[in-house]
Protein backbone atom coordinates (compact mmCIF):
# COMPACT_ATOMS: atom_id res chain seq x y z
CA UNK A 1 0.00 0.00 0.00
CA UNK A 2 2.81 2.36 0.90
CA UNK A 3 4.48 1.70 -2.44
CA UNK A 4 1.31 2.67 -4.27
CA UNK A 5 1.05 5.94 -2.31
CA UNK A 6 4.66 6.77 -3.18
CA UNK A 7 4.02 5.95 -6.86
CA UNK A 8 0.91 8.15 -6.94
CA UNK A 9 2.79 10.94 -5.21
CA UNK A 10 5.59 10.76 -7.78
CA UNK A 11 3.03 10.92 -10.59
CA UNK A 12 1.48 14.06 -9.09
CA UNK A 13 4.91 15.64 -8.64
CA UNK A 14 5.73 14.85 -12.28
CA UNK A 15 2.45 16.31 -13.52
CA UNK A 16 2.97 19.42 -11.39
CA UNK A 17 6.44 19.96 -12.81
CA UNK A 18 5.20 19.52 -16.39
CA UNK A 19 2.30 21.93 -15.88
CA UNK A 20 4.51 24.42 -14.09
CA UNK A 21 7.13 24.29 -16.85
CA UNK A 22 4.40 25.03 -19.43
CA UNK A 23 3.24 28.03 -17.40
CA UNK A 24 6.80 29.33 -17.10
CA UNK A 25 7.45 28.78 -20.83
CA UNK A 26 4.29 30.67 -21.82
CA UNK A 27 5.09 33.52 -19.44
CA UNK A 28 8.68 33.89 -20.66
CA UNK A 29 7.69 33.68 -24.33
CA UNK A 30 4.92 36.25 -23.85
CA UNK A 31 7.20 38.62 -21.96
CA UNK A 32 9.89 38.40 -24.65
CA UNK A 33 7.30 38.88 -27.38
CA UNK A 34 5.86 42.00 -25.76
CA UNK A 35 9.34 43.46 -25.32
CA UNK A 36 10.37 42.93 -28.95
CA UNK A 37 7.14 43.27 -30.91
CA UNK A 38 7.45 47.06 -30.68
CA UNK A 39 10.06 46.75 -33.44
CA UNK A 40 7.58 45.39 -35.99
CA UNK A 41 7.15 45.14 -38.87
CA UNK A 42 10.38 43.24 -39.35
CA UNK A 43 12.11 43.09 -42.71
CA UNK A 44 12.71 39.40 -42.07
CA UNK A 45 12.65 36.72 -39.42
CA UNK A 46 15.31 34.01 -39.11
CA UNK A 47 13.99 30.52 -38.43
CA UNK A 48 16.66 27.91 -37.52
CA UNK A 49 16.27 24.45 -38.97
CA UNK A 50 15.95 21.04 -37.40
CA UNK A 51 16.61 17.56 -38.87
CA UNK A 52 13.94 15.93 -41.05
CA UNK A 53 13.52 12.14 -41.19
CA UNK A 54 12.03 11.99 -44.66
CA UNK A 55 8.53 11.18 -43.43
CA UNK A 56 6.75 13.97 -41.57
CA UNK A 57 7.82 17.08 -39.70
CA UNK A 58 8.28 16.49 -35.98
CA UNK A 59 6.75 18.63 -33.23
CA UNK A 60 9.71 21.03 -33.03
CA UNK A 61 9.83 21.71 -36.77
CA UNK A 62 6.05 22.08 -36.78
CA UNK A 63 6.22 24.63 -33.96
CA UNK A 64 8.91 26.72 -35.69
CA UNK A 65 7.22 26.68 -39.10
CA UNK A 66 3.77 27.43 -37.73
CA UNK A 67 5.14 30.31 -35.66
CA UNK A 68 6.87 31.74 -38.73
CA UNK A 69 3.66 31.39 -40.76
CA UNK A 70 1.70 33.17 -38.03
CA UNK A 71 4.16 36.08 -37.89
CA UNK A 72 4.07 36.39 -41.68
CA UNK A 73 0.29 36.27 -42.03
CA UNK A 74 -0.13 38.70 -39.13
CA UNK A 75 2.03 41.22 -40.98
CA UNK A 76 4.69 41.17 -38.29
CA UNK A 77 7.36 40.23 -40.85
CA UNK A 78 7.64 40.74 -44.58
CA UNK A 79 10.05 37.88 -45.27
CA UNK A 80 11.13 34.57 -43.77
CA UNK A 81 14.65 33.17 -43.87
CA UNK A 82 14.71 29.46 -43.12
CA UNK A 83 18.21 28.31 -42.23
CA UNK A 84 19.82 24.90 -42.14
CA UNK A 85 21.87 22.50 -44.22
CA UNK A 86 21.59 18.71 -44.47
CA UNK A 87 23.24 18.04 -41.12
CA UNK A 88 22.02 14.79 -39.58
CA UNK A 89 19.91 13.45 -42.44
CA UNK A 90 19.79 13.48 -46.24
CA UNK A 91 17.41 16.45 -46.28
CA UNK A 92 18.27 20.15 -46.38
CA UNK A 93 16.38 21.46 -43.37
CA UNK A 94 15.70 24.95 -44.70
CA UNK A 95 14.23 23.62 -47.97
CA UNK A 96 11.91 21.26 -46.12
CA UNK A 97 10.68 24.07 -43.86
CA UNK A 98 10.20 26.34 -46.87
CA UNK A 99 7.98 23.77 -48.55
CA UNK A 100 5.81 23.40 -45.46
CA UNK A 101 5.47 27.19 -45.20
CA UNK A 102 4.42 27.47 -48.84
CA UNK A 103 1.86 24.71 -48.33
CA UNK A 104 0.48 26.76 -45.43
CA UNK A 105 0.00 29.86 -47.56
CA UNK A 106 3.26 31.81 -47.47
CA UNK A 107 4.25 33.38 -50.82
CA UNK A 108 7.37 31.61 -52.08
CA UNK A 109 8.75 34.99 -53.21
CA UNK A 110 8.87 36.06 -49.57
CA UNK A 111 10.96 33.09 -48.45
CA UNK A 112 14.73 32.75 -48.57
CA UNK A 113 16.69 29.68 -47.57
CA UNK A 114 20.17 29.61 -46.07
CA UNK A 115 21.77 26.22 -46.72
CA UNK A 116 25.21 26.43 -45.12
CA UNK A 117 24.51 26.47 -41.38
CA UNK A 118 25.09 23.35 -39.30
CA UNK A 119 24.58 24.86 -35.83
CA UNK A 120 22.23 27.37 -34.20
CA UNK A 121 24.91 30.05 -34.00
CA UNK A 122 25.54 29.64 -37.71
CA UNK A 123 21.79 29.76 -38.43
CA UNK A 124 21.69 33.24 -36.97
CA UNK A 125 24.97 34.54 -38.36
CA UNK A 126 24.69 33.30 -41.95
CA UNK A 127 21.04 34.34 -42.16
CA UNK A 128 21.78 37.81 -40.80
CA UNK A 129 24.53 38.22 -43.42
CA UNK A 130 21.98 37.18 -46.05
CA UNK A 131 19.51 39.74 -44.69
CA UNK A 132 22.13 42.48 -44.90
CA UNK A 133 22.81 41.55 -48.52
CA UNK A 134 19.15 42.34 -49.18
CA UNK A 135 19.45 45.63 -47.25
CA UNK A 136 17.22 44.28 -44.49
CA UNK A 137 18.24 45.79 -41.18
CA UNK A 138 15.25 45.13 -38.92
CA UNK A 139 15.57 41.39 -38.31
CA UNK A 140 14.31 38.99 -35.65
CA UNK A 141 15.02 35.39 -34.73
CA UNK A 142 11.78 33.42 -34.46
CA UNK A 143 12.01 30.01 -32.83
CA UNK A 144 11.13 28.10 -29.67
CA UNK A 145 12.13 29.52 -26.31
CA UNK A 146 14.58 26.69 -25.61
CA UNK A 147 16.62 27.55 -28.70
CA UNK A 148 16.40 31.27 -27.95
CA UNK A 149 18.06 30.61 -24.61
CA UNK A 150 20.78 28.60 -26.36
CA UNK A 151 21.74 31.28 -28.90
CA UNK A 152 21.00 34.54 -27.12
CA UNK A 153 24.40 34.63 -25.39
CA UNK A 154 26.18 34.14 -28.73
CA UNK A 155 24.18 36.99 -30.26
CA UNK A 156 24.99 39.28 -27.33
CA UNK A 157 28.72 38.48 -27.41
CA UNK A 158 28.96 39.13 -31.16
CA UNK A 159 26.64 42.17 -30.96
CA UNK A 160 24.44 40.91 -33.78
CA UNK A 161 21.50 43.34 -33.93
CA UNK A 162 18.50 41.01 -33.95
CA UNK A 163 15.36 40.83 -31.86
CA UNK A 164 13.93 37.58 -30.48
CA UNK A 165 10.36 36.38 -30.94
CA UNK A 166 9.96 33.16 -28.97
CA UNK A 167 7.07 31.00 -30.15
CA UNK A 168 3.87 31.41 -28.15
CA UNK A 169 2.32 27.98 -27.61
CA UNK A 170 -1.13 29.47 -27.02
CA UNK A 171 -1.08 31.09 -30.47
CA UNK A 172 0.03 27.90 -32.22
CA UNK A 173 -2.59 25.81 -30.44
CA UNK A 174 -5.31 28.03 -31.93
CA UNK A 175 -4.00 27.83 -35.49
CA UNK A 176 -5.83 25.68 -38.03
CA UNK A 177 -3.97 23.68 -40.65
CA UNK A 178 -4.38 20.34 -42.46
CA UNK A 179 -3.68 17.18 -40.48
CA UNK A 180 -1.53 15.93 -43.33
CA UNK A 181 0.62 18.13 -45.56
CA UNK A 182 2.26 16.54 -48.58
CA UNK A 183 5.52 18.08 -49.80
CA UNK A 184 8.08 17.06 -52.39
CA UNK A 185 10.94 15.86 -50.20
CA UNK A 186 13.11 15.09 -53.23
CA UNK A 187 13.69 18.83 -53.69
CA UNK A 188 15.59 18.79 -50.41
CA UNK A 189 17.27 15.41 -50.79
CA UNK A 190 21.09 15.24 -50.84
CA UNK A 191 22.52 12.05 -52.37
CA UNK A 192 25.77 10.54 -51.12
CA UNK A 193 25.13 12.25 -47.78
CA UNK A 194 27.25 11.80 -44.68
CA UNK A 195 26.09 12.94 -41.26
CA UNK A 196 28.00 15.61 -39.39
CA UNK A 197 28.73 12.91 -36.80
CA UNK A 198 30.73 11.05 -39.44
CA UNK A 199 32.52 14.04 -40.95
CA UNK A 200 33.42 16.11 -37.88
CA UNK A 201 35.08 15.34 -34.57
CA UNK A 202 33.16 15.97 -31.32
CA UNK A 203 35.48 18.90 -30.56
CA UNK A 204 34.90 20.50 -33.95
CA UNK A 205 31.13 20.08 -33.58
CA UNK A 206 31.25 21.65 -30.11
CA UNK A 207 33.22 24.60 -31.47
CA UNK A 208 30.56 24.91 -34.15
CA UNK A 209 27.86 25.05 -31.51
CA UNK A 210 29.74 27.94 -29.89
CA UNK A 211 30.13 29.70 -33.24
CA UNK A 212 33.90 29.26 -33.29
CA UNK A 213 33.97 27.85 -36.82
CA UNK A 214 32.51 31.03 -38.34
CA UNK A 215 34.63 33.46 -40.34
CA UNK A 216 33.40 36.72 -38.81
CA UNK A 217 35.28 38.86 -41.31
CA UNK A 218 32.12 38.72 -43.43
CA UNK A 219 30.20 40.56 -40.73
CA UNK A 220 31.01 44.15 -39.83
Amino acid sequence: MGGRRIFRSLIWVFLFLVMNSCVIYNWEAHTMYQRNIVNQPFDAIIVPGIPFDGQQWDDVMKLRVLWAVHLYKAGITEHIIFSGSAVYSHFVESEIMKQYAIALGVDSNDILIETKAEHSSENVYYSFVMAREHAWTNVAVATDLVQVKMIRKFVEIKSIPVSFLAAKITVIENMTYPDTIIIDTLKAYVPNFKSIVETQTPKYRWNGTLGKNIDFRKYK
